[in-house]
This record gives structure tokens, C-alpha cells and sequence, in this order.
């Protein structure tokens, strides 16, 4: 049997701060980085580049 150990490691995704949709994942290691991460990154919906922040992936 596996064992579910939390790594250091995970899968995030960007969400888009104007429009609210989860356009980029990306992984991060929770060792280097504490905080959450933002990115100016591009909404195809929004058609202009936007604040992503960091969000769970389900």
C-alpha cells in the first residue's frame, strides 16, 4: 500500500484576480516559498495581461 506523504513539492493554479477563472498551473516548492505567489500573466477571457494569485487545484 501507498502511503500519502505531503512532499515538499505541490500543484498550484493562477487564478485571475479580474475575471476569477484558473487560467496556469504550476508546482512550488513550500520550503523555498512561504507565501503566496502572484504572477502578471495573460487572460485570454479578459484579452490583457492581469494579477494571477496562487489557488488550490481541486
Amino acid at each position: 500500500m501507498a502511503k500519502n506523504k505531503k512532499g515538499a513539492v505541490e500543484k498550484i493554479a493562477l487564478q485571475c484576480s479580474e475575471c476569477s477563472r484558473k487560467n496556469y498551473t504550476t508546482s512550488k516548492n513550500r520550503r523555498n516559498i512561504q507565501g503566496k505567489m502572484e504572477f502578471r500573466k495573460y487572460c485570454k477571457w479578459d484579452r490583457k495581461v492581469t494579477l494571477h494569485k496562487e489557488a488550490k487545484i481541486k
